[in-house]
């Protein structure tokens, strides 16, 4: 069974990227020929993007794995390893569009926070689950995921 993963978008956060594309794709036309410069930005793009994610954001995508996998109790510690580095380097995650090459709505805390709730829920540890949702809509009172989360804990509640 796969995981859901939500991945919202933020199209201004995309324009740095495409600019950073653009001069790398520039920069490729400059160090080598014509023919080559394009691909030598485009692989430059690339390396920086998804290098920077696994090097900076390396807990982050190891949870990821972890729930693919779904070994939840890993990954709760994986992603509270990334909620703690992007507490103390919340510049990171502010500027992820630059830093990360990441066009991502969410935050890396708040992402955290809702799947370290949602391993929890899987592991059958629903007052977890609730705890870590409420502690992401307190921190991100925006969290369209975590406010669903929280009322569909309460709804079945009540019932």
């Amino acid at each position: 069974m796969k995981a859901p993963i939500v991945r919202q978008i933020s199209w201004p956060a995309a324009i740095p990227q495409f600019a950073f594309l653009g001069r790398a794709i520039l920069a490729g036309f400059y160090v080598v020929d014509n023919s080559n410069g394009a691909l030598f930005g485009v692989l430059a793009y690339l390396m920086f993007s998804f290098g920077s994610k696994m090097i900076i954001a390396r807990d982050h995508q190891v949870g990821m794995t972890l729930i693919r996998n779904q070994q939840y109790e890993a990954a709760i510690q994986a992603f509270e390893r990334s909620y703690r580095f992007f507490a103390e380097y919340r510049w990171i995650d502010r500027f992820r569009s630059v830093v990360l090459m990441s066009a991502s709505a969410t935050s890396y805390r708040e992402m955290a926070l809702c799947n370290i709730a949602f391993s929890y829920s899987q592991l059958g540890k629903g007052g977890k689950a609730e705890e870590f949702y409420r502690k992401a809509l307190e921190a991100f009172p925006e969290s369209g995921l975590a406010a669903s989360a929280v009322r569909l804990i309460e709804s079945s509640k009540n019932t």
